[in-house]
């Protein structure tokens, strides 16, 4: 056996290697390289894949929103003319109870059966509690020739005035040639 191997010398040697391959891995150890981003490219493609599928969705999603609540609107508006549906079914039932159009023909028409003799009081005590100029007040056929009135002179107001407006627009040389 060489007498080496159990030298002081040898084993110093083997010692040192060992320590100095030691020192080395710790060192190593401490100065790692630079971690590596999490962020792979199949994390990335995965992440621009999922922005766009929420930028692709909010456009309809806001429109199936939207249309939502038109739907409910529209429900609402629906009950709302089936209830006025159901208030004018009620009215026209009246309507058919004679006793019910006799009261409103003396009340607006300011009927009167035969042999009944009918009194209209200009000024009175009913007359007070009533709005001054309100047309219950008057006889129906007042408020109809009135009413007539009104229309036709509203009516030829208006075409006069559509007849002035296409002279202007015309121009003045139209204005002669007429």
């Amino acid at each position: 056996m060489p007498a080496d191997r159990f030298s002081t010398t040898a084993r110093l040697r083997a010692l040192g290697s060992q320590a100095a391959e030691r020192v080395y891995r710790a060192q190593s150890r401490r100065v790692r390289a630079p971690r590596r981003s999490r962020l792979t490219g199949r994390a990335a493609l995965l992440a621009l894949v999922l922005c766009s599928l929420v930028v692709a969705l909010a456009y309809p999603l806001r429109q199936y929103i939207a249309q939502q609540s038109e739907i409910d609107e529209l429900r609402q508006e629906a009950e709302r003319r089936q209830e006025r549906v159901e208030d004018l079914r009620r009215l026209k039932a009246r309507w058919q109870d004679p006793a019910f159009v006799e009261q409103r023909a003396r009340e607006r028409l300011h009927m009167l059966r035969p042999g009944e003799t009918g009194y209209l009081m200009e000024r009175g005590a009913e007359d007070e509690r009533r709005p001054q100029g309100d047309a219950s007040d008057r006889p129906w056929y007042r408020n109809l020739w009135e009413g007539l009135d009104a229309a036709d002179t509203a009516d030829t107001a208006d075409t006069a005035g559509r007849d002035d407006a296409r002279r202007d627009a015309a121009g003045p040389n139209a204005a002669g040639s007429r």
